[in-house]
């Protein structure tokens, strides 16, 4: 089984992603936001499994710095991809695509390992 785990490698978040996939013996492909942003089609794919507001780290310092207006272009599907691409560490991470098709958003232990299975 064979994972696409999406993210930024310098993230602590994905550091104990990592860690833990490795101590399972998970094999994954990372892709690292900051070497390849997301694309329209990504985004898209990520959202027939999820919704926006899941998707958008609103907890993150990035989001947080963008002012009222960007915000709420940002709440929005047709505005919010020009922002995801640009500023792709407001996407929530890891965002994990199992070999099925589906994902998981946020470093959850208990919910990664029952896609697992």
């Amino acid at each position: 089984m064979i994972l696409k785990v999406y993210g930024i490698k310098n993230c602590d978040t994905m550091k104990k992603t990592f860690s833990f996939l490795e101590g399972k013996g998970i094999s994954y492909e990372f892709i690292d936001y900051k070497k390849q942003a997301p694309t329209v089609e990504l985004l898209k794919s990520f959202l027939s499994k999820t919704s926006l507001d899941t998707l958008v780290n609103r907890q993150g310092t990035t989001y947080k710095k963008l002012d009222d207006s960007q915000k709420a272009a940002v709440g929005q599907e047709l505005t919010a991809f020009q922002i995801l691409m640009a500023q792709p560490s407001m996407i929530k991470r890891p965002l994990i695509e199992y070999p099925d098709g589906s994902i998981t958003l946020g470093f959850v232990p208990e919910q990664i390992a029952s896609k697992l299975k």
